[in-house]
């Protein structure tokens, strides 16, 4: 099914008629258990010899939907989904990571996430060290023996900068290490960052999959792509598994090895597991995807070119725009648009983006992107407010900066709401 058409994939992968009743649309198997056909087979499925449903804590067949369908739009060989973004970057790094080792990650995440890597993994005993994708040797010095994978957003959170995606991957593949990807904020419909070198992509389907602002969930898809034997530094897919009779993850699955031990072991341990009514809320908004970010794109190019001529603005960060430094790099590697996120840092500083939040009208001042609606906020004073001024400068999200997240709604209206809140504060 994956040589079909982007727009028919959306719909169709990983969905079939239900067989029981028929039932066209993927039904929620609203169930915590599967009833075993014998001992033997209970036995099978838990040895890894048969693909089955056990427990819903790891599989779930509403959730395998929605799995197989972002696996058939993003290009890769399994999926795994979990219960939010966040979920899926730590189930991401963990068969890869223990105790002292390491990743490297780009300036330019999100706040949240920034906080994640820089703070919480340390319990795990991992660390994290942030570098400059835009320099090249800086990457490459960045990595040493510790290290066990390097990751970026393909389009950045909140400043909508774009990442040279084939540029890291050499790096990456130069130094043999996963490139793991954010691709939340362009959707594969706007970017496929397994076919620019990437082995792992991740997303928060909380954003633009389900594009209602209803469900928290998170995807991770494996390119099935890295040889997890070569070097020795991942034993938890090409070394004896304790927990499976010895089971070596890549010899015994090859491709599928890391989507299996995310299963496996991630989820079995975990628990990071996504609901099924989430899962059939997240596949409804998939059936749209294409319209929808068309849609967006559209209204950020008619928003951002507006507000960058206009004086009470400082500038607009949307890579879509002639004057982004990351316009080249938009055209090329997202072609249809470079996403409906960006910032916009107005004249008058901090008070200045604390009067326009409150002043406006139909954007919603939220916590959240992504959405239908148009939302805005303040990342110095929420999302980024646990990081210092120099870090919120290096994420994009200085004191004088707002995020908008364009919505779906007329694009003259949205630009009336924000041409009245400016004008009340800049006052």
């Amino acid at each position: 099914m994956t040589d079909q058409a982007f727009d028919t994939l959306q719909i169709h992968a990983g969905a079939e008629p239900d067989p029981a009743t028929g039932a066209r649309q993927v039904p929620i198997y609203q169930t915590t258990a599967y009833v075993f056909k014998d001992a033997d087979h209970a036995a099978r499925l838990f040895n890894l010899q048969e693909v089955g449903y056990i427990y819903s804590r790891l599989t779930n067949p509403t959730v395998s939907a929605l799995a197989a369908r972002v696996a058939a739009l993003e290009g890769g060989v399994g999926a795994v989904c979990c219960s939010s973004g966040h979920a899926a970057q730590i189930m991401a790094l963990f068969p890869l990571m223990g105790p002292g080792l390491n990743i490297v990650a780009s300036t330019r995440l999100y706040g949240g996430t920034i906080t994640q890597f820089a703070q919480t993994i340390k319990r795990f005993g991992w660390s994290c060290s942030f570098v400059d994708f835009d320099d090249l040797a800086a990457l490459e010095a960045a990595v040493d023996d510790n290290t066990r994978a390097i990751f970026c957003e393909s389009i950045s959170n909140p400043g909508g900068y774009i990442t040279d995606l084939p540029a890291v991957a050499a790096v990456a593949n130069k130094v043999g290490l996963p490139l793991i990807v954010d691709n939340t904020l362009a959707s594969p419909y706007l970017c496929r960052p397994i076919e620019h070198g990437a082995t792992i992509v991740v997303h928060s389907a909380t954003k633009y999959l389900t594009g209602n602002g209803t469900v928290t969930g998170g995807v991770i898809i494996d390119s099935g792509k890295f040889d997890w034997s070569a070097s020795g530094k991942f034993p938890s897919l090409s070394a004896p598994e304790p927990a499976y009779h010895g089971l070596k993850f890549h010899e015994a699955l090859g491709p599928m090895a890391y989507t299996f031990h995310s299963i496996a072991v991630g989820l079995r341990d975990l628990g990071m597991t996504m609901n099924p009514q989430g899962a059939h809320y997240t596949l409804m908004g998939i059936e749209t995807l294409s319209l929808r970010m068309d849609k967006h794109v559209a209204n950020a190019k008619t928003v951002a070119e507006w507000l960058a001529n206009d004086p009470r603005i400082d500038f607009v960060t949307w890579a879509g725009l002639p004057s982004s430094p990351w316009h080249e790099r938009a055209n090329r590697l997202c072609p249809k648009g470079a996403g409906a996120l960006f910032t916009v840092a107005v004249k008058g500083g901090y008070e200045a983006c604390v009067k326009l939040v409150n002043n406006l009208k139909l954007f919603s001042h939220v916590a959240n992107l992504g959405d239908a609606r148009s939302l805005i906020i303040h990342s110095a004073s929420t999302t980024h407010r646990q990081l210092t001024e120099e870090q919120q400068i290096k994420a994009g999200a200085a004191p004088n900066v707002v995020r908008l997240s364009i919505g779906i709604e007329n694009a003259a209206d949205l630009i009336a709401d924000l041409d009245q809140a400016l004008a009340a504060a800049t006052a």
